[in-house]
């Protein structure tokens, strides 16, 4: 596959303010090899979402050329200089119910940092130990947005959409036993929240989350 095979959508930053990532889960190594010369010879950064380590060792070894880096935490691979820093846009902080979503939250936090938003992760204040959130509170009304992060039944965006005025995301995790069903009671149970005004997006669908954080803060410019 040559990277004038690949169509890609140039002009989405343009029309949205949000680049296009490339799902590289159901890719191989040759199409996202080839994606990425072509956000190369483009001098454009590229975000490369659901790589496992084997396959992003495969492409890194292949991409010298792109500097092409492979982020363990939130399993995705980078090409080329993120954009500076727009701190005038706002902050997000994106939260995580345990040390199990990490992959998703991390997903979320690169995701936005890759569009030069600053974000800021804090891991573990899930509702279980309801006091690790509740001390974190004065800390999180700095922030323009909340991505919460949650497996299990799903409930720290509930909570957080009781007690912030911010706009909160909330973002299933396939984590957790039996009737977590993959995520999906945690799905059910943020679509099912009785705090008015939370946004949900799909299961384990960091990348998304960070999107809607981003257009909720280019409507506030």
């Amino acid at each position: 596959m040559r990277s004038d095979d690949v169509r890609l959508d140039w002009q989405r930053s343009d029309r949205l303010g949000i680049s296009e990532a490339i799902w590289g889960q159901h890719k191989t190594v040759d199409q996202i090899v080839a994606i990425l010369e072509a956000f190369a010879e483009r001098a454009q950064p590229a975000l490369v979402t659901r790589v496992d380590e084997a396959k992003a060792v495969a492409v890194v070894s292949r991409c010298s050329k792109e500097q092409v880096q492979f982020d363990a935490r939130a399993n995705c691979l980078l090409s080329g200089d993120p954009p500076p820093l727009r701190s005038a846009l706002g902050k997000v902080t994106v939260l995580s119910g345990g040390t199990s979503d990490l992959p998703v939250a991390a997903e979320a936090q690169l995701a936005l940092q890759w569009h030069g938003i600053d974000a800021e992760l804090l891991l573990d204040v899930g509702v279980a130990g309801l006091h690790r959130l509740l001390d974190q509170l004065p800390k999180l009304k700095q922030s323009t947005v909340l991505i919460a992060c949650a497996g299990m039944e799903g409930a720290l965006p509930t909570v957080l959409a009781g007690l912030l005025p911010q706009p909160v995301i909330g973002v299933p995790v396939s984590v957790g036993y039996g009737v977590s069903a993959g995520g999906r009671a945690a799905l059910d149970g943020m679509l099912a929240s009785c705090a008015p005004g939370l946004a949900v997006v799909n299961i384990d669908n960091g990348y998304g989350a960070a999107m809607v954080a981003v257009r909720i803060l280019h409507s506030r410019v």
